[in-house]
């Protein structure tokens, strides 16, 4: 049997075992490079920060310290109820744009809709042009009553982008005709051939575009700034701005008096620890969709 299977082995050429070879080192090395930063961050945060303010930077911690994170749990019910607000936008704003992205997508991309080069164009020229910030948030604050509703500013706020829905257009438009058409002939009507036909062969670009839109919805703050008044309505990105103004300021009144006046904190450090702290969910989301993400992404750049 061991013979057999040896027999059937293609054997490589030496040129392709060392383009292989190549090949592997060249990713190795990438990989480490993009890996690297996280890692100094990672180190960084779990350093003393007066080690780093004498010292520099390390790989790995010269003296071993979680002051950082004490400090960044140190109101827990906030950073909890931040979390929850992030996750509940993340969750509800990522359907909402799949739902509207994938929608426009198949409506532009179907060949007998007569008006497709007119709404093509119609979202093209908004991406070009647009009202600016003061009619947009006057817009926004008396029409839409973003203020009284922040979920809803924060939902909404990315719940469309032509740049998607050019990516889900491209995408359909390869799928064959013929499925929509059969299924027709069996009595689906459009919605179903959409549920039914077109959205399970579409996963590759669903789960690339849901992922480009949960990055956004997770790092959203700057809506938050503009709509969100009450505290118990901040995003988690944007708490944390608010935290790391707040050590900025104490620690510029902290340089203007006594040193024994206030405390010192964990400047360095703290930011490094925010970051692992913002970062760190949506990282582990990761693997879960990246056998369809690079699918997806060069379905789109192919077809764009």
């Amino acid at each position: 049997m061991k013979a057999k299977k040896n027999a059937n082995r293609v054997k490589l050429s030496r040129s392709t075992i060392s383009f292989n070879v190549f090949g592997y080192i060249v990713i190795a090395l990438m990989a480490f490079i993009c890996i690297l930063p996280l890692w100094l961050v990672v180190a960084g945060s779990f350093s003393d920060n007066t080690d780093i303010l004498v010292n520099g930077y390390s790989f790995w911690p010269r003296v071993f310290s979680v002051e950082a994170y004490k400090t960044v749990f140190q109101y827990p019910e906030e950073i909890l109820n931040a979390y929850k607000v992030t996750i509940t936008v993340t969750v509800i704003g990522t359907a909402v744009c799949l739902f509207v992205c994938s929608t426009a997508g198949y409506v532009l991309s179907r060949k007998d809709f007569r008006y497709r080069s007119g709404f093509s164009f119609y979202f093209f020229f908004t991406t070009i042009f647009s009202a600016g910030l003061v009619p947009s948030y006057v817009l926004c604050v008396q029409y839409l009553k973003f203020k009284e509703y922040p979920y809803m500013a924060l939902i909404l706020s990315g719940a469309f982008s032509y740049f998607y829905v050019i990516i889900f257009r491209s995408f359909m438009s390869d799928i064959p005709s013929s499925l929509g058409e059969s299924a027709k002939i069996d009595g689906a009507n459009d919605l179903q051939i959409f549920l039914k036909v077109i959205l399970p062969l579409s996963k590759p670009v669903i789960a690339t575009i849901g992922l480009f839109a949960a990055l956004g919805h997770w790092n959203e703050w700057y809506n938050a700034m503009l709509y969100c008044a009450n505290k118990k309505d901040y995003p988690l990105q944007y708490y944390l701005y608010t935290v790391l103004n707040s050590s900025k300021a104490l620690r510029d009144i902290s340089a203007s008096v006594s040193v024994e006046a206030l405390p010192e904190l964990p400047t360095e450090t703290y930011k490094l620890a925010m970051t692992v702290v913002a970062t760190g969910p949506i990282i582990l989301v990761y693997p879960f969709v990246q056998k369809y993400f690079v699918k997806g992404m060069t379905v789109g750049a192919v077809k764009g």
